[in-house]
């Protein structure tokens, strides 16, 4: 169909109706581009230019430039160093503790029993408490010879000399116990949010071709659970490297380094020890962990979800 002439005889390019003309569209994505420039991709550079300086954020300008001595200085940094293990420690004990827990309450509480709506709400209100709430509640549980956790030991007649936030050995383990208590609830909203978006006409279907409970959960279950079970995976990893709140108001990163992370170090070096420019570096190193393993995670894990998601293949389960 040819479209109507105007009056120099050429066809008019008239905008199809409903579609917003690029005036509305710059209107509306202005603010937001604004915002993401000034308050993200300029703090990033700035940040990664500070990280050449020898800097303690006072007097001016920095002007001391030194090179790369600052990251140098960060892969032979025995705290840095550290906080990269214990981050790793954290985020191997989510994948292999939080996370099946969370899928595990998930999938009873998906069940239909008296009463699962309050079980649901119960397991959820921790992730809607503030982290220094959490924080600050924790230390008072396990404050020394005072706290709740010792007085519930010695009501049970087990007298406790445990130092849960003083002893090296222990306080990683007590933090990523707190950190499970405080988020799990979060991945098991996700979980179950994934596990009703699967149809039970499956499940009904495999019951009559005499599929047993466990191979509906390996056949069903799990294969279309899996673009929420990769993205859980994901924000586990990222909130671990990004982890700074809790732990801080909890242990502050104490005893001496024992539950020290990446940010709490940053946050040491550039506001108590007023070393910007290395605190910058550490920065931009934690922002470089984490933008490599999101392209890597987005590139080779999300993939067929984001391609599913992008085509509208994915609701049908062919891409999952």
């Amino acid at each position: 169909m040819e479209r109507p002439a105007g009056r120099d005889g050429k066809a008019s390019r008239r905008r199809p109706a409903g579609r917003p003309g690029a005036g509305t569209l710059a209107a509306f994505i202005a603010p937001g581009l604004v915002l993401f420039l000034l308050f993200v991709l300029a703090p990033i550079i700035f940040a990664a230019y500070v990280g050449f300086f020898r800097w303690n954020g006072l007097g001016g300008p920095p002007t001391d430039f030194i090179g790369f001595e600052n990251f140098a200085n960060l892969i032979k940094d025995s705290v840095f160093l550290g906080d990269l293990w214990r981050v790793g420690l954290i985020i191997a004990m989510s994948l292999v503790i939080q996370l099946p827990l969370a899928f595990g309450l998930a999938m009873l509480l998906h069940q239909r029993f008296p009463g699962r709506t309050i079980f649901r709400l119960l397991f959820f209100v921790p992730y809607v408490l503030a982290e220094a709430v959490t924080g600050v509640l924790f230390r008072l549980i396990f404050s020394e010879r005072r706290g709740f956790a010792d007085s519930l030991l010695a009501s049970l007649g087990v007298e406790s000399d445990i130092g849960w936030l003083s002893d090296r050995s222990l306080v990683l383990f007590v933090v990523f116990g707190i950190l499970t208590w405080k988020f799990f609830g979060f991945y098991m909203i996700l979980y179950l949010a994934g596990r009703q978006n699967i149809p039970e006409e499956l499940y009904e279907a495999a019951a009559i071709d005499g599929a047993t409970n466990r191979q509906m959960f390996s056949r069903i279950t799990l294969p279309l659970m899996g673009p929420t079970l990769r993205i859980t995976i994901f924000l586990s990893i990222i909130g671990a490297v990004q982890l700074f709140d809790l732990v801080f108001v909890l242990t502050g990163g104490g005893p001496f380094h024992a539950s020290e992370t990446m940010a709490i170090t940053m946050y040491e070096q550039g506001f108590q020890r007023n070393q910007i420019g290395y605190a910058s570096a550490l920065s931009i190193a934690m922002f470089l962990i984490s933008f490599v393993f999101a392209l890597f995670y987005q590139r080779y894990v999300l993939k067929r979800d984001l391609q599913g998601g992008l085509t509208g293949g994915g609701s049908n389960g062919g891409d999952r």
